[in-house]
């Protein structure tokens, strides 16, 4: 059931369109601190590694977008906080690697 068909997405373009519109969510950055000192488009950073210890950081009662670079890293880590409860997380599709061909 926690198949990537299944989970929650969002595209680059849609995610763009809400903050810009100041759409009440959480952002976070799972990749490592060199890849985030690249480029980010901001939000809180949890590396992955990181995550499972730091939950008490995720809201569960708006929206949380997860995002990494290609969009795999945040997939496995939102399977993995489902299955603590979590039920209000969202995957950019793509990551950072499609939000900088769709976004810039």
């Amino acid at each position: 059931m926690n198949s990537i068909q299944t989970m929650k997405q969002v595209t680059p373009t849609e995610l763009k369109k809400w903050i810009a519109s100041g759409k009440d969510f959480v952002l976070i950055d799972i990749r490592e601190d060199w890849e985030r000192e690249r480029y980010n488009i901001g939000g809180r950073h949890i590396p992955l590694g990181d995550l499972i210890g730091r939950t008490n950081e995720l809201p569960k009662d708006k929206d949380v977008v997860l995002y990494c670079e290609k969009g795999i890293r945040s997939v496995l880590a939102i399977q993995r906080l489902e299955t603590l409860g979590f039920h209000n997380l969202i995957n950019l599709s793509g990551g950072m690697n499609s939000w900088k061909e769709q976004v810039g």
